[in-house]
Parts: C-alpha cells; structure tokens; sequence
C-alpha cells in the first residue's frame, strides 16, 4: 500500500520538512544538511525495507538541500551583477 504520509518512515517527514523551510532564505543556510541528513537517512530506511514507504519524501528533502545553496548562490550572484 502507498502511504501518503510515511508514518513508518519518521526520518523522512523530518527531511521533507527541513528541505521546504530551507527554502526560508536565511533560516536555510542553517535547515539544508539536517535536511540532506535525513534524506540520506530515510532513502537507507526505504531501502532496506520497502514497506516503510516515504522514498518520494527523502527525494524532495536530499533535492531541495541541494538545491537551495544553489539559489542561494544565484541570487547572490544576480544581486552582485545588479549593484554594477
């Protein structure tokens, strides 16, 4: 059975939830390797036992603590460029 909200997977709601509020500019800084952490960890979990769902979570946790330091990043840069 599909589980929309992995309950057996704790880790992974964990990271899902840091990944999306390290999108928070800079509270973000602080939420993305917990986030990654926990993605890392939850993918282990699914992996080992496919029962315990919450893959699709541990994705969007370990893409979005990837993702954003490289908006972070961007925005940086486009702010840079602006001021010349």
């Amino acid at each position: 059975t599909m589980a929309i909200i992995p309950t057996r997977n704790p880790t992974s709601i964990a990271g899902y939830y840091l990944g999306v509020f390290s999108l928070i500019p800079v509270l973000g800084l602080i939420l993305t390797i917990p986030a990654f952490i926990c993605g890392i960890i939850a993918m282990q979990k699914v992996s080992a036992n496919p029962e315990v769902a919450g893959k699709g979570h541990a994705i969007t946790a370990i893409v979005l603590s990837v993702v954003q330091p490289i908006i972070l990043i961007a925005l940086i840069f486009l702010g840079l460029l602006k001021g010349f």
